[in-house]
């Protein structure tokens, strides 16, 4: 049976910014692959993994694309990450 599944994989962070930096950081360098959604990517602490923290923003642009900057961004949204 096919379908869409979720890794978990644990890790360790000072704090919930440095838990969503890990986690883009690994998300974005998997990203070539066709079969990871790097722009849904959540992290939650251990111990309330019931409740999510998005990593990227991935709101609607009026071109139909999504924006892939990070969920705390400055600035206007983009479909490209800042450089």
């Amino acid at each position: 049976m096919s379908g869409r599944f979720v890794a978990h994989l644990p890790f360790t962070a000072a704090d919930l910014p440095a838990a969503r930096h890990f986690a883009g950081t690994l998300a974005r360098s998997v990203s070539f692959l066709s079969e990871v959604d790097a722009a849904e990517v959540t992290v939650s602490f251990e111990d309330e993994q019931g409740v999510r923290h998005r990593v990227f923003c991935d709101l609607p642009l009026s071109d139909h694309r999504r924006c892939v900057r990070r969920v705390d961004h400055g600035g206007p949204c983009s479909p490209r990450p800042p450089r």
